[in-house]
């Protein structure tokens, strides 16, 4: 089996988040990166299929050189090999192309993403790979089991779950459920140093959109605190204070 994941490099949730001084652009000065979340969930769940079934596992990432000790990690954790598109992701429709270019005649049997990357939540590149790459694309997936060349997904819809069936190859995005992050042992950090890294220079695709302006969200109020006998004291705070809110 011939499995593609694909990782985003984003900032540490615990970091402090600043912008350029036009507000156009993310700071990245002193900002700690890690692999996406949700797509260490993709890349455990395919080295678990591979060592079951047998295979390889190639991780493939959008950045500059600055994303490759996120790359390593990646190769540390069990990764085979890794693909490194030389270019800023500017957009999601920019990435799945990307992304597209590359895997159309690399004959994967599957490819895997996050659910979303957690800088951007978007949610888009699964869905749209499938579309560039004409696969089925199966969104936000809990449960993957491969037999033969079809596989099995779980996903959590309202009030129940779930069950497709699809053939291979196709596209699936995976959230938590589907796999436990693993950490990386001695033996893969030093392995890591030596596995294929290939940089491929970039495709041309039309920039569909940017981005005028980042903010931050107001900051919380204070807090109120209103004994449990003065109901009318909060009867007019809630018609008052927090109406105009």
């Amino acid at each position: 089996m011939k499995i593609l994941v694909c990782i985003s490099n984003v900032p540490d949730t615990t970091t402090k988040i600043t912008f350029s001084d036009d507000l156009k652009s993310f700071n990245p000065a002193g900002v700690q990166f890690i692999i996406n979340p949700y797509d260490e969930i993709a890349l455990t769940r395919a080295l678990e299929l591979t060592e079951s079934q047998a295979g390889t596992v190639t991780v493939i990432n959008i950045g500059d050189a600055s994303t490759e000790p996120t790359i390593r990690k990646a190769l540390a954790i069990g990764a085979t090999d890794a693909v490194r598109i030389n270019a800023t992701p500017r957009d999601a429709y920019f990435v799945a192309g990307q992304i597209a270019a590359y895997a159309k005649d690399k004959g994967f049997d599957l490819i895997l993403t996050g659910r979303e990357s957690i800088d951007y939540n978007g949610s888009q590149v699964a869905s749209m790979l499938g579309e560039k790459l004409d696969l089925p694309a199966v969104c936000i997936v809990k449960s993957l089991m491969i037999e033969g060349s079809t596989a099995t997904l779980e996903r959590e819809i309202e009030g129940g779950k779930e069950v497709l069936t699809c053939p291979l190859p196709l596209v699936a995005s995976a959230t938590e459920g589907m796999a436990e992050p693993r950490i990386p042992n001695m033996r893969g950090i030093m392995s890591a140093r030596t596995k294929p890294l290939t940089v491929v220079e970039p495709v041309d695709i039309p920039q569909l959109q940017q981005i005028i302006k980042f903010d931050k969200p107001q900051s919380r109020g204070q807090v109120k605190l209103v004994a449990a006998d003065e109901v009318n004291k909060l009867v007019d705070l809630l018609h008052g204070e927090a109406k105009a809110i």
